[in-house]
């Protein structure tokens, strides 16, 4: 059982949809119906009994603790929010309500029910929240894409308003030791995505045969997401995602940029360089994921990961290339 927010929007109603098509998970789907929310998105989902819609608003505290109360789902996932910077510029106070107040609401009501789960309910309940890699700014015609290394740099209220609840998600973390994930995707297009979005506006517009609004110089260039592309990476987060230990400091030495064979800096993050000394201790697969809470294919995933940013599959030059860097001992 999941508990979806902005569940009828454009991100939101695929993801119920794909998930309930391609794993028969039941999902419970709290929207508050804006503008950009929109019950006919749903409309395969009539009469099944895995779907059950209530309307409703994140920041009505008592509606999340009765829902959460009722379904005892094992993971909200967060998808309500403003989500045009246009919108942001005209009118930024919906925006702090829902983006940073409402994501507020969640989060107390959330730890709340976290605090009174126990055994394998406890141990696999998540909070994710679906951000957006606006908060990180903008980027150069030479800079590199953006990793989840970046500084948050949001250019408007819209992705402030993101950026802020990306930190309240993480302090409720490390604060609280509430399990949570976070992603921040690039632009998202596909089905039922609003036609005030680019995509859609310059397709209608093109088709009625009326100008098409370029942003700036026209020399701005953006990354695109297929929205199911999104939603599969969003379930593989929620299934084999880490999140750090707030007991267990990380190990960290003079920082996380390892140089891999082709002697190009990569940045590892802290889990990565945990597993690493791990590897460096002479532990297994297995042994790792014992001590790190972790699955022993999650490991092999992050061993993976590491071997593709250093460019080699070696464990044992794997090792050396992050002790030469200082990272592990």
């Amino acid at each position: 059982m999941l508990l979806v927010t902005g569940g009828a929007g454009f991100i939101g109603s695929n993801f119920v949809l794909s998930t309930i098509a391609e794993t028969g998970e039941t999902v419970v789907n709290l929207d508050k119906l804006t503008y950009a929310g929109n019950l006919r998105n749903l409309d395969s989902l009539r009469g099944d009994r895995r779907h059950a819609f209530v309307h409703g608003d994140i920041c009505d505290r008592e509606m999340v603790r009765k829902l959460l109360s009722k379904h005892k789902p094992r993971a909200v996932v967060h998808f309500a929010a403003e989500s045009h910077v246009d919108r942001s510029i005209a009118g930024p106070a919906a925006f702090v309500q829902t983006n940073v107040v409402g994501t507020f609401c969640l989060l107390e009501e959330s730890r709340s029910f976290y605090e009174s789960l126990a055994g394998t309910e406890r141990e696999r309940f998540r909070f994710l929240h679906v951000s957006t890699d606006e908060v990180y700014g903008s980027l150069g015609p030479n800079d590199p894409a953006f990793t989840e290394t970046n500084r948050h740099a949001p250019n408007s209220p819209y992705a402030a308003s993101k950026a802020a609840a990306d930190h309240l998600v993480r302090s409720y973390h490390h604060t609280y030791g509430l399990p949570t994930l976070t992603t921040n995707c690039s632009n998202n297009y596909g089905p039922y995505q609003f036609p005030e979005k680019l995509i859609p506006l310059m397709i209608r517009n093109a088709l009625a045969g009326k100008p098409l609004p370029v942003y700036g110089d026209g020399k701005n260039v953006r990354d695109w997401l297929f929205v199911l592309d999104h939603c599969d990476a969003v379930r593989r987060v929620l299934e084999g995602g880490v999140y750090a230990d707030p007991s267990v400091a990380p190990v960290l030495a003079t920082g996380t940029r390892v140089a891999g064979t082709d002697n190009t800096p990569r940045e590892l993050s802290a889990r990565e360089v945990e597993v690493l000394q791990l590897v460096a201790d002479g532990q297994s697969n297995k042994e790792i994921g014992e001590e790190l809470s972790l699955s022993a294919l999650t490991v092999k995933s992050h061993l993976s990961r590491i071997g593709r940013k250093l460019g080699t599959g070696d464990r044992a030059q794997m090792v050396a290339l992050a002790m030469r860097a200082g990272v592990i001992r």
